[in-house]
């Protein structure tokens, strides 16, 4: 690459364009990084060979630390939307073209996926409260941690099966037939929208802390805490649904809708 080209592009972070970026939440950094970066290559922020800001400016803008900026532009850069160049005029630059399947999905598709998301904000942290809630025999316990396990454990060619399986498992706890079944039913859909994406290293990893956080305060007869457990986890699964198939409207054009 040119010095020319390699110079091309934001020197600093105060393009009033990177309003449209937002930022990440503690809660789900990483995701949510993940979902602004490509919010800000779908609507143009950032063009394709364009360098992105120093990461310093990049990561405050964000609201993250460098660290979770590093975590979620190598992943992206796993994923073919960004290519990270060393050297004197080296940095992150935006990929000519964005991966196979990476375009942002038509409105109608968009609805659907904020229909699933919102289905999901409903049903499963209030499946999770519930089971905690709930007394539960040892056979019942025993069988959430297996669950728990199963999926920490997974091959990536199974984790998505058996994520859905705990979250299900967590549903039966309640002993609500009506509400196994809104759980699954909102599992399926988010697992079919899954299957769209990457497999993001990081997201399964920072996925896995929060099955065993939600399962602890299951066990611990903690409702509000699951709830809220649960409520953090499916935002970050949004963030990344959203980011890769249908975040285009930026944060002033719509709300933020629960995940």
């Amino acid at each position: 690459m040119s010095e020319q080209r390699a110079s091309a592009g934001p020197k600093t972070a105060d393009d009033p364009r990177y309003r449209l970026l937002g930022s990440a939440h503690r809660g789900n950094a990483f995701e949510e990084t993940v979902e602004h970066l490509l919010r800000g290559i779908k609507l143009g922020v950032f063009t394709p060979a364009e360098r992105l800001p120093a990461e310093r400016e990049l990561a405050e803008l964000l609201g993250v630390s460098r660290a979770t900026l590093r975590e979620a532009l190598a992943e992206l850069q796993k994923a073919g939307y960004i290519r990270i160049q060393r050297g004197r005029y080296g940095g992150a630059f935006v990929c000519d073209g964005l991966p196979s399947g990476g375009a942002a999905l038509e409105a109608a598709d968009v609805a659907r996926v904020e229909d699933v998301l919102t289905f999901r904000a409903v049903v499963e942290p209030a499946a999770a409260a519930l089971a905690a809630a709930a007394p539960l025999a040892a056979a019942q316990r025993t069988a959430l941690l297996a669950s728990l396990r199963a999926v920490a454990t997974a091959d990536p060619s199974q984790y998505r099966p058996l994520d859905a399986r705990l979250h299900v498992a967590i549903a039966e706890l309640t002993d609500s037939p009506s509400l196994v079944s809104a759980v699954a039913e909102a599992r399926a859909a988010t697992s079919d929208l899954l299957d769209r994406i990457p497999f993001l290293a990081m997201n399964i990893s920072h996925s896995d802390a929060q099955h065993e956080a939600i399962v602890r305060a299951i066990l611990g007869g903690e409702p509000e805490r699951a709830r809220v457990l649960m409520s953090e986890h499916l935002d970050g699964t949004a963030a990344l649904l959203r980011g890769f198939l249908a975040d285009a409207a930026g944060p002033a054009g719509r709300e933020r809708m629960p995940g």
